[in-house]
């Protein structure tokens, strides 16, 4: 069984992440990575579903243990990618998805160098904005801020290994496109280091 590819998928608000997110783990074919958090379920939050919900000592007890493959403090509270139960998806030849922001893909990128890292774009800064003042569930302090973070997260862009632009209304083609690009990633030679001994293993028998 072939192993599956870990893919980090970043992107801006109003990049539409979570809607694209959806077309790929419809195919079957993809597994979403289940962060773990020391704050408690909120209503109507499941238990390894939401999130892995877990006591702050045992979340350092994993870092400790290089069992978590990235994290974050926010608010007070640990976030983070479990190692275990992504290995576990990856050993079962499906992808995995973390949906995850820009520091904790340079994290994931340090410790696996073949992870695939794609940045989900608007196609443009006015249409992000045009998306988050459409929403009209945020202030103008939210979103000023969120326009501004959105600065700070294209500087690391050039680190990532692919960019896909989310066109209005195009969720679905751009879900396509990032399964091109996972297709293709298949058959990097960096993902077969075996494949001149085993093309020749014949010859030598």
């Amino acid at each position: 069984m072939k192993q599956g590819l870990m893919v980090v998928i970043s992107g801006p608000a109003g990049s539409g992440k979570g809607t694209v997110n959806a077309h790929l783990l419809a195919t079957g074919e993809y597994v979403y990575s289940v962060s773990a958090t020391t704050r408690a379920p909120r209503k109507d939050e499941v238990d390894g579903i939401n999130y892995h919900y877990i006591t702050r000592e045992e979340f350092e007890e994993r870092i400790a243990a290089d069992g978590m493959l990235e994290y974050t403090e926010y608010c007070g509270y640990y976030y983070g990618t479990p190692r275990k139960e992504a290995e576990e998806v990856l050993a079962s030849g499906k992808n995995l998805i973390l949906e995850i922001e820009v520091d904790g893909a340079m994290q994931i990128k340090k410790k696996f160098p073949n992870a695939v890292l794609i940045m989900l774009l608007p196609p443009s800064y006015a249409a992000q904005e045009n998306r988050l003042r459409g929403r009209a569930t945020e202030t103008e302090e939210k979103i000023l801020a969120r326009l501004a973070k959105a600065k700070i997260e294209l500087e690391y862009l050039p680190r990532y290994d692919y960019v896909v632009y989310n066109e209005n209304g195009g969720a679905e083609a751009c879900a396509e496109q990032i399964r091109a690009i996972l297709y293709a990633e298949q058959f990097a030679t960096s993902r077969h280091p075996d494949a001149v001994r085993a093309f020749f293993d014949d010859a030598e028998a």
